[in-house]
């Protein structure tokens, strides 16, 4: 429905020297994200299952302004600057509404008002650290879909479990499974910056609801598992800042195009790439608990199966 809608509307991605795609491709993909994501939520209320608490409030209400920043910016394209001044906005609500880094746990110090731009800076990086890396057909679904499976199974497995932001994390992850239907090389739709904020955001806030705030090391497994998006949004950061430039100013010397440019094809360089990710998780799974790095192995099994099954179906509907 999407995809219909964006071409009548005109609402494409119309390719350049930037960009790698050859042909005009909607780009509001994060509506088919968001819209999934927020209709299981309903379901939940209508099965009078709402689960209440655990800063769910905070997470619904900022994730959905994430996305519909995205969503203008998709559609009427926005200035960098006020789209930071935007997040940071957004950020902030979250922040007061108990979505925050208060402390460094195994360190037992306290960050008091330090914990305000520590949060914004985690919340504002993630989130746009998924745009980052949404340059090649399939990426940046797949490596979203493997961090939120990662970061569901630490919430439901560390002490004490935080079941809310693995509820998250799953339906998160099946969402985009759904889109990456779609999405895989050659792609008919990209998620755009309303579907790469949404998640980003969504991917930061559990990470603190679910993980960050457990007594133990823990707050250094997000940096784990996300390493894929955090690697190449400092990389791309540092790079611009050394040569006079914007970070916010785009360019085409992410790690998956450096990949591209070393002749490796997208469907490798999504292949690699979502294979570091799944490394960094089992990782962060194996510093969690025997019982983490179990459940992560066997959804990780289910995961690969369902993306083969999901690129054979579309080389079968071809023929």
């Amino acid at each position: 429905m999407v995809i219909s809608f964006s071409k009548k509307e005109g609402l494409v991605d119309v390719p350049n020297e930037r960009k790698i795609h050859t042909k005009p491709i909607s780009r509001i993909g994060g509506v088919a994200i968001w819209a999934s994501t927020m209709l299981t939520f309903l379901c939940l209320v209508l099965m009078s299952y709402y689960p209440y608490g655990k800063l769910m409030s905070g997470i619904l209400l900022g994730s959905s302004l994430m996305f519909l920043l995205g969503l203008i910016d998709d559609v009427y394209g926005l200035g960098a600057k006020f789209k930071l001044l935007i997040q940071v906005s957004i950020a902030t609500i979250v922040y007061l509404l108990g979505v925050q880094i208060n402390t460094i746990p195994f360190l037992e110090i306290d960050l008091g008002w330090f914990s305000y731009p520590i949060t914004l800076l985690w919340i504002v990086g993630i989130s746009n650290a998924v745009n980052f890396i949404d340059g090649v057909d399939g990426l940046a679904g797949s490596v979203v879909t493997v961090n939120a499976i990662t970061l569901a199974v630490l919430a439901i497995t560390l002490s004490p479990p935080n079941p809310i932001s693995a509820l998250i994390g799953f339906i998160l992850a099946g969402s985009m499974l759904a889109f990456l239907t779609f999405n895989f090389n050659p792609a008919k739709i990209f998620m755009g910056d309303s579907g790469a904020l949404f998640a980003g955001f969504l991917l930061a806030t559990i990470s603190i609801t679910g993980v960050m705030k457990v007594a133990t090391l823990s707050i250094l497994l997000p940096f784990v598992v996300l390493a894929v998006p955090i690697i190449d949004i400092t990389y791309a950061s540092l790079r611009r800042i050394s040569k006079g430039q914007s970070p916010f100013v785009a360019d085409a010397e992410h790690i998956h195009h450096k990949l591209l440019h070393a002749g490796f094809s997208q469907k490798k360089t999504v292949v690699i790439l979502t294979s570091v990710a799944i490394l960094a998780g089992g990782l962060a799974c194996l510093f969690a608990s025997h019982n983490a790095i179990k459940y992560y192995f066997y959804l990780t099994l289910a995961l690969i199966g369902i993306m083969i099954l999901l690129n054979l179906g579309r080389v079968l509907t071809k023929k």
